[in-house]
């Protein structure tokens, strides 16, 4: 146990790894980032070692393997020997197989269950937890999908010229195709809706209940409303696209934005992005707003209360932020993802671009200019901004208005502040090395903090945090208690 200027700092060794094994590409840590995984090679051969376990040796394993479990209890991953390949789950191998499907074994969001798909004997297969099912030509892109409650699970499947969705080992209808990235379960996990086609049309299929036919049906923007009630996707007639709202279709346009429609955090509204011509526009609760040239990639959003709606538009080469149809001050530009309204809803912040140099937009107020900002936050009780400012080629972290130290970078893990909002952290490197800086002190120095999807480390407490960190081939768990 060391201090560290207001913190109590202990490490506990986690794995000393041999990097001239080791694949980079198949370090995975856990999503509570308290274990790692990791794929070596010896003697041609590769084995998957969890926390300095070594498992057992194959001749490969699974492109994107291996995967932990969300409670971070289990890992599983696809390995072969000689022309066959099967999944092993807490090194026990699965049934031996032909080939194992692309984006699996998946977990169960309980983590209770694992289920992939497989080829054998020419014929492709779902297993779940060690048991086969059904044979069929073909299982669909990213199949199987467990809904949200871990207690169902849905795949498309092939045979015999014709596709249908196989939902709770039930097959549903049958089609002359079914549409990629589905099926899709609704947050309740009671509905599931997918696309599928007949002779040259295209329907959706929500609780076995099919849809109205249309020309097309666009890809990936199906979308189930959070309370499940509502369901709303884009559909194309003669040329023309609209939105489908709860079964009724909405004005044509000649285009809608990717990844629209959305539905607000309390269900009751929805937006999108239409086109017509050479215009862009945003559609809320079925009224068209005023028409720019374009609206800003990952725009339109809703405020957490459903309330309020916003995003970036462009008038020739200004950009700016339009909040309930109101237009704020035109810019040079608009930060990428820095739209954000604070928790309660009250409050939004953005970056802006004037000339060369940016500065943070926050409740209206222009803040000082520096040469970069990133990834602004609110945080908890949604009365404290923090975002990264550059200076030159150096990083600083700005919180309420007041700068921190400048180092040579700040992190790709972003700025956490703690669940009571009272202390922040984030990740910064100088001078070749990386440590945890909370409340503006830096603390140990390491050769890397570890990141998982983005984040390097977790809040436990109001006053607590852990992270995995690497000092030469050493990886720790740091754990951190703020006095």
């Amino acid at each position: 146990m060391g201090a560290g200027l207001n913190r109590m700092v202990s490490e506990k060794l986690v794995v000393d790894i041999d990097f001239s094994s080791w694949i980079q590409e198949f370090f995975k840590v856990s999503p509570d980032s308290k274990h790692v995984a990791y794929a070596a090679e010896v003697d041609r051969k590769i084995f998957v070692a969890v926390d300095g376990k070594t498992g057992k040796q194959y001749d490969g394993i699974g492109e994107g393997d291996p995967c932990f479990s969300p409670d971070s209890k289990h890992l599983a991953y696809a390995a072969g020997i000689g022309d066959k390949c099967f999944v092993v789950v807490d090194d026990e191998e699965g049934r031996k197989c032909d080939a194992i499907g692309e984006g699996t074994p998946v977990f169960s969001p309980d983590s209770k269950h694992v289920a992939y798909s497989a080829q054998v004997d020419g014929k492709w297969l779902v297993i779940v937890d060690g048991k086969e099912g059904k044979k069929y030509d073909g299982i669909g892109e990213g199949d199987p999908i467990f809904s949200p409650d871990s207690k169902r699970m849905a795949y498309a499947a092939g045979l015999g010229g014709k596709s249908f969705v196989v939902v709770d080992g039930k097959e549903g209808k049958e089609y002359d195709g079914i549409g990629k990235l589905t099926p899709v379960f609704s947050p309740d996990s009671q509905r599931l809706a997918y696309p599928a086609q007949v002779g040259d049309k295209w329907l959706i299929v929500v609780d076995d209940q099919e849809g109205k036919q249309y020309d097309n049906i666009g890809g990936g923007a199906l979308v189930f409303s959070p309370d499940s009630q509502r369901l709303a996707y884009p559909a194309q007639v003669s040329g023309k696209w609209f939105v489908v709202v709860d079964g009724e279709a909405g004005n044509q346009y000649d285009s809608i934005g990717e990844d629209t429609p959305i539905f607000s955090p309390n269900s009751k509204r929805v937006a999108y992005v239409a086109q017509v011509g050479d215009k862009q526009f945003v559609v809320v609760d079925g009224k068209a707003e005023k028409q720019y040239d374009s609206i800003g990639e990952g725009t339109p959003i809703f405020s957490p209360d459903g309330e309020h709606l916003a995003y970036v538009a462009q008038i020739g080469d200004k950009q700016l932020v339009v909040v309930d149809g109101k237009e704020e001050e035109q810019y040079d530009s608009i930060g990428k993802n820095t739209l954000i309204f604070s928790p309660d809803s009250k409050y939004i912040i953005y970056s802006v671009g004037i000339r060369d140099r940016m500065a943070m937009i926050v409740d209206g107020e222009k803040q000082k200019q520096y040469d970069v900002i990133r990834n602004p936050i609110f945080s908890p009780d949604s009365r404290r901004v923090a975002y990264v400012a550059g200076v030159g080629n150096r990083r600083l972290v700005v919180v309420d208005g007041e700068e921190g130290r400048q180092y040579d970078d700040v992190g790709e893990g972003f700025i956490v502040f703690s669940p009571d909002s009272k202390h922040f952290a984030h990740v910064a490197g100088a001078n070749r090395r990386m440590f945890v800086v909370v409340d503006g002190q830096p603390g140990w120095q390491y050769s890397y903090i570890v990141t998982y999807e983005g984040r390097s480390f977790i809040f436990d407490s109001p006053n607590g945090l852990h992270y995995l960190a690497r000092r030469r081939s050493e990886v720790y768990l740091v754990i951190e208690n703020i006095r």
